[in-house]
């Protein structure tokens, strides 16, 4: 089974910086993007970042750019999130999902808290 498991979020002011952490296993195709998206009480999911498997090709929503960094450690099957600059409007609990143009797979996500 597809395992996804996002961790590194928490409180923290307004200004400051987070790395978020997801760990993958169980899957085995080779052609998949890996990513993040984020969605906060009362609001609509919001993809925010994404890398594909076997490049460095990156996508990132505009209301992040610039202050967000995705990557990525194939050998170790692990996801990044550096988040930099963070906004209250970033407040919102972070998901990692794996996906292709057929299937995806999200998992548990982690809390980000920013203070004003």
């Amino acid at each position: 089974d597809v395992q996804l498991q996002a961790s590194g979020g928490g409180l923290v002011q307004a200004g400051g910086s987070l790395r978020l952490s997801c760990a993958a296993s169980g899957f085995t195709d080779d052609d998949y993007a890996i990513g993040w998206f984020r969605q906060a009480p009362g609001k609509e999911r919001e993809g925010i970042s994404c890398i594909g498997s076997s490049d460095d090709n990156t996508w990132y929503a505009d209301s992040v750019k610039g202050r967000f960094t995705i990557s990525r450690d194939n050998d170790k099957n692990m996801l990044y999130l550096r988040m930099n600059s963070l906004k209250p409007e970033d407040m919102s609990v972070y998901y990692c999902i794996l996906f292709s143009s057929t299937w995806y797979y999200w998992g548990e996500g982690t809390q980000v808290t920013v203070s004003s």
